[in-house]
């Protein structure tokens, strides 16, 4: 398979890969309706969670974060060996494939074309993207959120402050591609989040319940 039919294969298979809304089907199975009717109105795990069904949201993220980390690892498997340079700086093929076919699975997530193009943010997706390809800065990430979630109890601010801390640990515990495409991610979830940041100044963000 050539090189741009290949780039353009997997972009398309991360990003249906990525579309599937997975809260939403769950929610209609167990019997709880239209996940976007209720709370924030997202299909993610946040939400879910609202829903008062802990075992339910687990596997929400569990699902969201497999569809981006799959993406990759089939991107990984079927992207020939070799290299290329970008600006002079020889980049692993098979790598930049892997992180281009997880990016857009986290954009079907974000837009999926079943539902108009309104879905989730890209927390669990991305998470399970860095966990893939970067295990060690997807831990440090994911101890910032859970310090951020128990300290504060507020999912977004946690998963804000995650996030932008992420391309800086990728930075110094990575390299510069990875540091690119993690930049690219983290860019478009606090795009997502631009409806938490205004709750969250106005003291309207709804916090984490650990008990009913």
């Amino acid at each position: 398979m050539e090189n741009n039919m290949l780039f353009g294969f997997l972009g398309i298979c991360g990003y249906l890969l990525g579309s599937i809304p997975f809260g939403l089907v769950l929610c209609y199975l167990a019997g709880y309706g239209d996940i976007r009717k209720i709370g924030s109105g997202n299909i993610g795990a946040t939400n879910v969670l609202r829903t008062g069904n802990k075992t339910l949201a687990l596997l929400t993220v569990l699902l969201d974060a497999f569809k981006a980390a799959i993406a990759a690892c089939i991107a990984k498997a079927i992207t020939p060996e070799g290299s290329f340079d970008i600006c002079g700086i020889s980049v692993d093929f098979a790598t930049f494939m892997a992180l281009f076919a997880g990016f857009c699975a986290i954009l079907g997530h974000n837009f999926p074309i079943w539902l108009k193009f309104k879905g989730g943010k890209g927390v669990a997706s991305s998470f399970g993207l860095v966990l893939i390809l970067t295990p060690k800065i997807a831990l440090l990430a994911l101890l910032i959120w859970v310090a951020m979630a128990f300290i504060f109890r507020y999912s977004s601010l946690a998963a804000i402050t995650a996030a932008s801390l992420t391309p800086f640990i990728t930075y110094w515990l990575s390299d510069d591609m990875h540091t690119f495409f993690y930049t690219l991610i983290v860019l478009l979830l606090l795009v997502r989040h631009h409806a938490n940041f205004v709750r969250l100044f106005k003291g309207q963000e709804s916090k984490i319940k650990l008990k009913k």
